[in-house]
């Protein structure tokens, strides 16, 4: 399901497509010479997944045409996620742990769907996704791993691959570096975090957001 309007900005909103994303071919994710994922590896993933509490991240998100945008990611379980994007970049992304938001403060737009129908749910509820729908996947490194998750009975809700670093200090010993999403209309992004903060204090109020067809409004 794409989310982006085609209106002004068309570049900016090619690279805003959270749910929607991979810049990264699939060859540059996969190694030419794959090292095979060690045994329990899968468990590990879902386990640091399931052990981020809270989370603050700078990222960089980047299409397949090369457009680049940067920010601030907060996440909180469960199911709540933030992405602000930089000065200059009027969008906002956030999730109430129901559903998601696309908001477009330029020509006063916002778009909601429900988080199990974008790639980002494997992320947001491990509890339900990664676990049932995960394989690990080749990667070039033994200190990395890749899990790709997606539904094949529900096509339509796109693949998210996550790819981690082995980190003693990471919840699970895992540290989330990047994911590449795919939608269903075969739209790509990846997203590279930097910066992880694990355990932070953050409020609620975090995950609302100033509806620009209102004078404000909370996310229901």
């Amino acid at each position: 399901m794409s989310i982006l309007s085609s209106k002004s900005n068309k570049p900016i909103r090619a690279a805003l497509a959270l749910s929607l994303a991979a810049a990264l071919p699939v060859s540059a994710v996969l190694a030419p010479a794959p090292v095979v994922a060690a045994e329990g590896d899968l468990d590990r993933a879902v386990a640091a997944l399931r052990g981020i509490s809270t989370m603050k991240a700078d990222f960089v998100q980047t299409d397949r045409s090369g457009q680049s945008v940067r920010g601030v990611m907060t996440l909180k379980r469960p199911g709540k996620i933030r992405f602000q994007y930089e000065k200059g970049v009027p969008m906002l992304v956030v999730s109430n742990g129901r559903s998601m938001y696309m908001v477009d403060y330029e020509v006063n737009q916002v778009q909601r769907w429900p988080i199990k129908n974008s790639p980002l749910g494997a992320l947001l509820d491990p509890n339900r996704d990664v676990k049932r729908y995960g394989k690990l996947v080749p990667t070039n490194h033994p200190d990395v791993v890749s899990v790709e998750v997606r539904d094949t009975k529900r096509p339509e809700f796109g693949v998210i691959t996550l790819i981690f670093a082995r980190d003693a200090s990471a919840p699970g010993g895992l540290r989330l570096t990047h994911w590449v999403a795919l939608d269903s209309q075969n739209h790509r992004t990846t997203v590279r975090l930097s910066n992880q903060r694990y355990g932070v204090a953050v409020a609620d109020s975090a995950f609302t957001f100033r509806d620009p067809r209102r004078s404000s409004r909370r996310p229901g």
